[in-house]
């Protein structure tokens, strides 16, 4: 199963200035497997220490940061003497060490001939619990779940795949139908590799939904394992109303559809514990579209998603045939699954800032509105072919914007202010927005 990021660990490896490199992602987006493939690949053999059933290892930073006396701790534990350019290190859950993030930093001016991989679920939380992060002596990459265009790579549909990124629209056009069949089934299964890899092996959607709810239980479980106590019912309510919130109409997060009376600093913690995991995304209000949009930002209105669509559709226990035969019932939803499924990618395929905008005094909103580079553009998202686009035009003519981006089923067009393009191309939307 291929990722997209392999290529920028193969970029890490060969940098001249190479720091121990960290791994972001939330649990089950394939950190461990991505960093082993890699090792396997591309170095003659590799350390591996996962440092949460390794309790006994948890304490070996605690006494000095002697590289030395560390390796020697490494090759103790795996039998493998490591080898500068040869040996790859990788430290799992490292947040799970005491001072195994800060050891990071006696690596990168000590034994930079070391290659050094850490991944880590609850790094966020770690930081927050005061542990000292190596600022400026590691590098970062994030990982998400697998993006349309590493669904359909890892399905076998490469051709397809190909005629994408290529753009050839007339020849996309043609295989409409079967990029739409390919979209549903992605809403179903999402990015979680384990789901996909369950959905190659069986093609039975029970045993995907299967994994789902077992990746949904495990998050349940760290509710309880990593969080204080206290907080848990919190973390719980706020990660079981996304579905629900997402569905409004103003799909702006609010505190009171918790519970009655419920307010920002009742639940705050709570989001931002689900989002140092990465289970959830959160996407703020700009109260217009100003360069940077980080200085219009609106801390106090935003919505909340979740890491991937596949979860979304576990977690509102949609049936395949609902999805793939867009059932009566499923219009709403739909559209909820369109955005959690535009945001997504966006976060997986490029370096977007991403926020919404809405209006102050009216019912107007603009699903997304993103920075690329030097540019801003408003980013409508339709979950079928409807091509009515009032807010976006009323938006485009107020601030005036030379281009804005339509997202919906219909296919790739090109006004004077406006693109088009299909939901199963947005792989390519950095190419579409720095064209514009």
């Amino acid at each position: 199963m291929e990722r997209t990021l392999f290529f920028e660990l193969l970029a890490w490896k060969n940098k001249k200035d190479r720091k121990p490199l960290i791994i972001q992602g939330a649990r089950q987006v394939g950190k461990t497997w991505l960093m082993k493939f890699f090792a396997e690949f591309e170095y003659e053999n590799y350390v591996y220490i996962n440092f949460e059933n390794k309790e006994y290892l948890q304490s070996i930073f605690l006494e000095d940061f002697d590289i030395d006396r560390i390796l020697q701790a490494f090759q103790a534990e795996t039998k493998i003497l490591p080898v500068p350019g040869k040996t790859l290190i990788i430290l799992d859950e490292i947040q799970e060490a005491k001072r195994g993030l800060s050891s990071l930093k006696y690596f990168c001016e000590n034994a930079p001939e070391h290659h050094i991989m850490a991944a880590g679920s609850f790094l966020g939380i770690a930081l927050h619990e005061g542990t000292s992060f190596p600022v400026g002596k590691v590098d970062l990459l994030n990982l998400s779940p697998l993006s349309f265009f590493e669904f359909l790579n890892a399905i076998g549909e490469i051709e397809l795949l190909n005629l994408l990124q290529d753009e050839k629209w007339g020849l996309i056009k043609t295989f409409k139908s079967k990029y739409i069949e390919y979209l549903r089934l992605y809403y179903y299964i999402g990015g979680m590799p384990e789901a996909v890899l369950k959905f190659i092996e069986t093609h039975n959607f029970a045993e995907v939904r299967q994994v789902q709810n077992m990746i949904l239980n495990t998050y349940e479980r760290d509710f309880s394992k990593h969080v204080p106590t206290a907080l848990v019912p919190r973390v719980r309510m706020v990660w079981n109303s996304i579905p629900t919130q997402m569905a409004k109409e103003n799909k702006k997060f609010i505190y009171g559809a918790l519970r009655s009376g419920a307010r920002a600093k009742d639940f705050e913690i709570a989001i931002e514990w689900l989002l140092d995991c990465g289970l959830i995304h959160k996407v703020n209000r700009v109260e217009k579209p100003g360069m940077p949009l980080k200085a219009y930002e609106d801390f106090s209105a935003f919505k909340l998603f979740l890491n991937d669509v596949g979860l979304l559709s576990a977690m509102g226990a949609l049936d395949i045939r609902t999805i793939l035969n867009n059932e009566s019932g499923f219009s709403e939803f739909k559209g909820i699954q369109a955005e959690q499924f535009v945001l997504q990618q966006m976060i997986a395929n490029g370096n977007f800032s991403i926020y919404y905008w809405s209006a102050e005094r009216s019912d107007g909103e603009i699903d997304f509105l993103v920075q690329y580079k030097n540019k801003i553009v408003p980013i409508e998202v339709k979950s079928a072919e409807n091509l009515k686009a009032k807010s976006l035009k009323v938006f485009v003519e107020k601030y005036d914007q030379k281009q804005a981006v339509r997202i919906s089923l219909s296919d790739y067009r090109k006004e004077e202010w406006l693109t088009n393009i299909p939901l199963y191309t947005i792989g390519i939307l950095s190419k579409i927005i720095e064209r514009a």
